[in-house]
């Protein structure tokens, strides 16, 4: 059975898990890590700052003698956190309300719907502006603002895959036996529901990290602390491209491999699973 897997899913899928997990481990652990000082200025005496990437400092400096490899790495802590709560929000919130109106139907189902149309319909930036002029830039605050973003995408695709499995044959065979909606859906239609959703959970959790560099660009991302979009904003200017691009490539590459591989695994979750569904 392992080699069954492992031959499907294929050894780039777990060069990609094998990434995702060292970049979370050194964002976890970051603060106990020989590395440096994120926030320290590391000036050299008649030597004017950014300096270029060395044996001392990986990615170089900033402007301002900090080292990139640091905040990179500290970086992480906050995009990934942004990325990973976003998802969760939105698998939570939107997982649920999908399964209940796939499984109803109806009168709840057309409610359901409407409101993810309308989701759906209005305009991504403008609400994320509307959220973060009304309350803060907090770290809590863009990451449940990119979780309600995520609600209609991930309740469609959970009530779409309800539909799908609400008339088979064990579904049909619990009612059958008197189980009530509460463990039809708990225990017949969830784990069912579940398999394509941790595939889109994967791709979703790319997609928040990469909105928190938009919002980074437009001012608004997490106000204290560096971030992945922060980090490459500091860099992009046409001035510090052409005369330090260090600045900005370093967290640009560790956000490419990152979100490569979170969309890499995604695919290749979803594709495994829809095989084996196919094959019963």
């Amino acid at each position: 059975m392992s080699d069954t897997i492992n031959r499907r899913l294929g050894p780039l899928f777990w060069i990609a898990v094998g990434w995702l997990v060292l970049i979370s481990l050194l964002a976890l652990l970051a603060p106990w890590l020989p590395i440096k000082d994120p926030d320290a200025y590391y000036l050299v005496r008649g030597e004017r700052p950014p300096y270029a990437p060395s044996a001392t400092h990986w990615f170089g400096t900033d402007q301002d003698a900090r080292d990139m490899f640091a905040r990179t790495i500290f970086g992480a802590r906050v995009s990934l956190v942004i990325g990973f709560v976003a998802i969760a929000f939105g698998m939570l919130v939107g997982g649920t309300t999908g399964v209940v109106a796939g499984y109803l139907r109806g009168r709840t189902d057309r409610i359901v719907s409407f409101v993810f149309i309308v989701f759906l319909s209005f305009p991504s930036l403008v609400l994320a502006i509307l959220i973060t002029a009304l309350l803060d830039r907090g770290l809590v605050t863009i990451a449940l603002t990119l979780g309600v973003l995520a609600v209609a995408p991930v309740g469609r695709l959970a009530r779409a895959t309800t539909l799908s499995f609400a008339e088979r044959e064990f579904v049909t065979a619990a009612r059958a036996i008197g189980a009530g909606d509460r463990r039809i859906i708990i225990r017949e239609l969830l784990p069912n529901v579940v398999i394509p959703m941790g595939a889109l959970a994967l791709l979703g959790m790319a997609v928040a990290i990469v909105a928190e560099g938009g919002l980074a660009f437009l001012g608004l991302s997490v106000e204290k602390g560096p971030t992945w979009g922060k980090l490459i904003l500091i860099g992009a200017g046409s001035r510090e491209l052409e005369k330090s691009p260090w600045i900005a490539f370093g967290p640009i590459i560790i956000l490419f491999i990152t979100v490569l591989s979170l969309n890499y695994a995604g695919d290749r979750v979803r594709s495994y699973f829809d095989v084996r569904e196919i094959g019963l």
